[in-house]
Formats: C-alpha cells, structure tokens, sequence
C-alpha cells in the first residue's frame, strides 16, 4: 500500500464509526459491549492497514474484522464455560448449566466489572484489556512502545486494583 493512501483509509474508518457502532450494537444488544466491541475493531482495523488491498470494499472488511472479532470473543465465552463431565455415568449432564450470565446477578458482575476497568487511566486500562483480549505481554509491549517490564507491572497494578475494588463481589 503506498503511504499517501494511509491517511484515506484512517479518514475512511472515521467517517465509519457511527455505522459501526450501530452494528456493534446489533450484535451485542447492549451499550458498553458494542462501544468495547467498536474499539477494538478500530485498534485491529489501524494495525492491520497494510492488508487492506485497495478497490475492494472498505466497509465490508471492516465490518468482517468486527464480526469475526464478536464471534472469536463469544467463543472464547463459551469455552471457558463449557464443563466436561467426566464422570464414570455422565452423571453431571443432567445438572443445570451455569454459563455465568443467566443470572441477574451474574449480569450485573460483569457490567460492574466493566465500569470498573473502564475507569481506570489510559496508561492501566488500555495494557490490562488488551492482556484479558489474549495479547501477549510482548505484544502489548511492541504495540504501545513501552518496555515489557513496564507493561507487566502496569497489567499487576490494574489487577490489584481491580480486586479491591471488586473486593465486595468474591
């Protein structure tokens, strides 16, 4: 891609925020995921710029990187969710299932959760969500220009923050 075409495509993906978020909401149903969900496709959509083969369809690659991003995370849900009943006579199959958001309370957790990490600093939020979107301590590094040590002590601080403000919930 050449570099004069790097800020089009930067202008492209502004003008589309709107209609992303729109679709972002679409697929979670709810506010703050579809406002989590449109930030991390915008991160994903910059650091991948050079992928995008020009005269194709800007908007359908982005709005592929957002639902492959939404699809990936609900997986990622799901499996840490899933029990695997090892017992001699499946007996744990008939035990209802918790997928740790069916309940009101469960809900309410994750949302609490969310407002807390939200409000923390850049310089803590942005390195402790990407560590809990499975990048790597190497990764969050490279991409933020920091040193490593930096960002693991950034990711422990938010950590210990995040628990004694949610020392309530255990």
């Amino acid at each position: 891609m050449q570099t004069h075409a790097l800020p089009i495509l930067q202008q492209q993906l502004l003008d589309l925020q709107d209609n992303m978020l729109n679709f972002a909401y679409t697929l979670t149903s709810d506010r703050e995921e579809a406002r989590d969900l449109l930030q991390d496709t915008t991160l994903k959509v910059l650091d991948n710029q050079e992928k995008f083969a020009e005269g194709t369809n800007f908007k359908g690659w982005v709005f592929t990187i957002m639902r492959n991003i939404f699809i990936n995370n609900y997986r990622r849900i799901v499996r840490n969710n899933t029990m695997v009943d090892k017992s001699e006579d499946l007996y744990h199959l008939n035990l209802p299932q918790e997928s740790g958001f069916s309940t009101p309370e469960c809900s309410y957790n994750v949302k609490e959760i969310t407002k807390a990490i939200n409000q923390f600093s850049d310089e803590y939020r942005i390195p402790f969500t990407m560590h809990i979107a499975g990048f790597k301590y190497n990764e969050i590094a490279e991409k933020m220009n920091l040193p490593l040590g930096t960002v693991k002590s950034r990711i422990f601080f938010a950590r210990q923050k995040l628990q004694s403000q949610l020392k309530d919930y255990r």
